[in-house]
């Protein structure tokens, strides 16, 4: 009772409406609109309106390319100015440690990290829209870059000239790898700036959307597993080669356990020791977030220690333990990229472009909806290309978007790029001024860092489960981008994960649902059939819906699931008419041999004297026939065709069928005739097709394919599927009372 009253309430608070109008089909509509008048431009036109310039054309130009001369001038110094000095400040502390850590990553020396700490911040803050994300070294992409190092100068090409057991020469080799490895991440920086800007220039920042979110959390994941794979040998302290490519992973997981007697026990102490200290610290931060004013700096604490711990104990020549070693002091002089490896890296640059590109402006866009501000997806690929190119001729290798940095620099009031500049700026002065004081620090303790900034990555696994509640197909995209990229390498893995992608699109349209649709009694409002008690079918007529667009890939499907769901299919009505015609021709033709035999019989068993004129009358008489008179050949051919349809009537009571074309965006030239054909042959088994719905596009697409002819009008489109049910019933009425009236 109480269910009722409330629902007779809900009813009396529904809005409602009322409206009376013409049925419309689309020649009808577009017989009383009014189309705007346009003057197409000329390709000459339009480069001269593009190159046309004014100073308002040039000042938003400007401002758009240094997005910074539109924001500080009205920078609020007593609002921003502590929050993001605290920001930057908290900031440049995570900086420092990731970036000598993740310098390892990409095989080059530590301090490399610190360059690519420095110079791209400081660029990122002139030419980047994001106010809250932190640009520098990140795990995925030095992993990325550290891949294409080791397969461009693997240990076997050095090691050739040199003796191992010498420690000249032993030092000369590390040096002469390092210096070809730099080379190469140096040239990769550059060549995937110079990609990243040709795509913000063109506009093509929309190329992130094909790196859909299951595929980049694959993605990360598998590269999570790379990276922790690869500072095992950090954390225990032995030495093995670096592997790079397919099934790198087996490789590397193989030299590790074929060597773990060798472990460097001191080394490993350290290592798990840091791992502790940074776990107690992340989950000391995490619990109690909203009293601490700003986060632990966990990790630079963890690199102070260790750097004194080492330095006290000399575990460097006591333990036989791995440190970081030389850090020159002050910066570098700039100097031009090797060009001639562009040609063996330029894919590798590719997929490093675009995968940054992707992290970065992923996260850009989730603090501006947090934040209540916009970013330029154009101007983001610019500004990270700046940061790129113009950071390789300093000797920094390619970076993007951290996200435990991005989420530090915000949580600490960080309110604009100024934080990331103080932020490089504190890793300035450490190149400097006081970057020889990291000198002994382990390797150990940097690969624990490592490690666990990969707890987050880690936590995706569970991605698994939600996709297999919510989609199995970003399921399926979630894993083969995460196997794919876990064993055929990180480059390899991209490419696979993003074909298949694109396949799962190719799928979802080739296969899409098809529903048959009814009214909601005393409504225009359409719906499923076969979803809802209350939704009714008019008789005689069958509303089709697929919900996908028209083309070569699903245009048989479409016409096989038109026949399966309106139970109406034209070939085989008319085949079935065709059969059932000889089979009634035969019929009459041996019906009247069997007469004409029986007659023959009777003639023959009639005396002699009756013989004569029998014979005679048969001669000048038709034989009876059903009460008339008529030969066998006249029988079949005088037969009418109301006649013969008796005995084939349509298996159906549909004259009408109405196809639903609002989730259509798009009709090709397959499609097009396909639609002609089912028109085509439905109205040969007297059954009416309309289209309902159809966008202006799509119109102008069936126009520029010559779909329209004598056959086929404008007056079967109709604006909405209730115009097209509506005109159905008014010609079925028509026709019905003109059969009547005959």
């Amino acid at each position: 009772m109480e269910h009722a009253q409330e629902h007779e309430a809900c009813l009396e608070q529904t809005q409602m409406y009322c409206v009376e109008r013409p049925i419309y089909n689309q020649e009808l509509l577009q017989g009383q609109l009014h189309r705007r008048e346009r003057t197409p431009q000329t390709l000459r036109q339009k480069i001269v309106h593009s190159c046309r310039c004014s100073s308002k054309k040039a000042k938003s130009h400007l401002y758009s390319f240094l997005p910074i001369l539109k924001w500080l001038p009205r920078y609020p110094v007593k609002e921003y100015l502590l929050g993001d000095i605290i920001s930057g400040i908290s900031t440049g502390v995570m900086q420092l440690p990731q970036g000598l850590a993740y310098a390892l990553l990409a095989a080059v020396p530590p301090v490399f990290g610190l360059y690519s700490s420095f110079y791209p911040v400081f660029l990122y803050t002139f030419f980047g829209t994001s106010k809250h994300i932190s640009i520098g070294t990140f795990a995925v992409i030095s992993m990325m870059v550290g891949g294409v190092a080791v397969r461009q100068v693997p240990d076997e090409i050095i090691s050739v000239g040199y003796n191992s057991t010498n420690a000249t020469d032993s030092f000369e080799y590390y040096h002469a790898r390092d210096t070809k490895r730099v080379q190469v991440a140096v040239t990769l920086a550059f060549l995937s700036g110079i990609i990243q800007l040709c795509l913000g220039f063109l506009r093509f920042g929309f190329v992130a959307i094909y790196l859909t979110e299951p595929l980049v959390r694959g993605f990360t994941t598998a590269a999570a597993v790379h990276v922790f794979t690869s500072q095992l040998k950090y954390l225990l302290g032995i030495k093995t080669n670096r592997y790079s490519g397919p099934l790198s992973v087996v490789y590397s997981i193989a030299a590790v356990l074929s060597k773990i007697t060798t472990t460097n026990i001191a080394a490993l102490i350290v290592g798990l020791t840091c791992i502790v200290l940074l776990f107690i610290g992340k989950e000391i931060n995490l619990r109690f977030k909203k009293k601490l004013p700003v986060p632990i700096p966990m990790e630079i604490i963890v690199v102070i220690i260790g750097t004194g711990v080492s330095a006290g104990m000399n575990l460097s020549e006591s333990y036989r333990v791995d440190v970081v070693g030389n850090i020159p002091q002050g910066l570098r002089a700039p100097a031009v990229p090797e060009i001639q490896l562009i040609p063996a890296i330029f894919v590798d640059a590719i997929a490093i472009a675009i995968v940054g590109f992707s992290m970065a402006v992923s996260m850009a866009k989730i603090f501006a909806l947090k934040h209540g501000y916009t970013i330029d997806g154009n101007q983001e690929l610019i500004a990270l290309g700046i940061c790129n190119s113009v950071g390789s001729f300093f000797q920094s290798f390619p970076i993007t978007c951290s996200m435990s940095r991005s989420l530090v620099q915000e949580s600490t009031g960080g309110k604009t790029q100024i934080a990331g500049a103080l932020s490089s700026i504190m890793v300035l002065l450490v190149i400097v001024a006081i970057g020889y004081l990291f000198e002994p620090l382990p390797q150990t303790v940097l690969a624990a860092i490592v490690m666990v900034n990969l707890k987050g990555m880690f936590k995706q696994f569970g991605d698994v489960a939600h996709f297999w509640r919510t989609s199995k197909i970003e399921l399926a995209i979630w894993m083969v981008a995460f196997v794919a990229s876990l064993f055929l390498g990180l480059d390899y893995g991209l490419l696979t994960a993003v074909a298949f992608a694109m396949i799962t699109v190719i799928y979802r349209t080739q296969r899409p649902q098809y529903r048959t649709l009814g009214q909601i009694p005393g409504t225009d409002i359409y719906c499923d059939v076969e979803e809802y008690e209350e939704v009714k079918e008019y008789p005689g007529i069958k509303i089709f819906q697929a919900n996908a667009s028209l083309y070569f890939a699903n245009s048989e499907s479409y016409t096989s699931a038109l026949k399966k769901k309106t139970g109406v299919d034209p070939c085989a009505i008319l085949a079935a008419r065709r059969k059932a015609q000889k089979r009634h021709a035969r019929e009459i033709k041996a019906a009247n041999e069997l007469r004409k035999k029986a007659v023959l019989k009777l003639v023959n068993s009639s005396t002699n004297d009756m013989e004569a004129s029998v014979k005679h009358e048969i001669a000048n008489d038709e034989l009876p026939v059903n009460g008339k008179f008529a030969s066998a050949d006249a029988s079949v051919q005088d037969v009418s065709p109301d006649e013969h349809e008796q005995f084939v009537e349509p298996k159906t009571n549909i004259h009408s069928l109405i196809l639903d074309f609002t989730p259509v965006n798009f009709v090709d030239s397959v499609g097009a005739k396909t639609l002609k054909s089912i028109i085509k042959e439905y109205k040969e088994v007297g059954v009416c097709v309309c289209i309902a719905s159809c966008s202006g596009p799509v119109m102008t697409e069936l126009t520029r394919l010559n779909f329209f002819d004598n056959t086929v009008t404008r007056e079967l489109l109709f604006h909405s599927i209730h115009d097209a049910v509506l005109a159905c019933q008014v010609k079925d009425r028509s026709a019905s009372q003109t059969d009547f009236n005959l």
